[in-house]
């Protein structure tokens, strides 16, 4: 008989069912394996920062002409407020109208319960968009920050003269390539990190909790459903998009 290859995807539904299986059948067990679900966590913000970086430094300082990029950058800035403000929106109605948190016991982590938050003024917003190391908010997983310390870059390196920016510009370009690679490596440990969250979450609270872990991905898919439909459907309608064309 011979055996199906299974997708990605599959290997995760496959993951996940054998996570809830240990979960349910040997919770003493399953919560031993927190570790595997947390190397998954920490290999998966490995890749945020140097793919960033180098996607972007390609996209601004390879197109040479600033002023262009300028343009585009303010229009790209607006379109992803608007947007994002949109889809906000859509989230929180989704979220207050299937009510997926409630029910659900959740405790603080050991040592967490004393903090208190700590208000913020406009200026230390502001500074604290700014990177005094592009390491450490990398290690951090400050994005917006290397977000920031790239466009700088980037915009720094347009300005270098040409035979000088080509060579970091190579770099960059085998960078994002690599990490494109090294995204396909971690995925296939993907089955194992998802099988070891599920088991520990389902370990520590029991299946009670898969109904709240339920009802949240199905806000998730309705919330992408409207989103996909209503905006993205009414931004290719003004782009005069061939939706159709487009799918296909």
């Amino acid at each position: 008989m011979k055996i199906p290859k299974l997708s990605l995807t599959q290997w995760i539904f496959v993951g996940m069912g054998v996570g809830l299986l240990i979960g349910w059948l040997a919770p003493e067990f399953a919560v031993n394996l927190r570790p595997f679900s947390t190397v998954f966590l920490r290999l998966i913000k490995s890749i945020v920062a140097p793919l960033i970086f180098a996607t972007l430094v390609v996209g601004i300082a390879g197109h040479g002409d600033l002023k262009q990029v300028g343009r585009m950058g303010v229009k790209a800035i607006v379109y992803f407020e608007v947007v994002t403000t949109i889809a906000l929106v859509i989230g929180l109605v989704v979220v207050n109208v299937i009510k997926p948190g409630v029910g659900a016991t959740l405790h603080a982590a050991e040592g967490m319960g004393d903090l208190v938050a700590k208000k913020q003024s406009f200026g230390d917003v502001l500074t604290h968009v700014f990177p005094q190391s592009f390491f450490e908010a990398a290690a951090n997983g400050e994005v917006l920050q290397v977000v920031v310390f790239t466009l700088i870059f980037s915009i720094a390196l347009a300005m270098v003269a040409k035979e000088k920016r080509e060579i970091i510009l190579q770099f960059c370009d085998s960078l994002a390539e690599t990490m494109f690679k090294f995204t396909n490596i971690v995925m296939k440990y993907a089955p194992v990190g998802v099988a070891a969250a599920i088991a520990v979450t389902v370990g520590n609270k029991g299946l009670s909790v898969l109904i709240n872990l339920g009802l949240l991905v199905v806000s998730l898919y309705a919330a992408l459903a409207i989103f996909v439909v209503f905006v993205f459907g009414g931004v290719a309608l003004m782009a005069r998009i061939p939706i159709r064309r487009f799918l296909n």
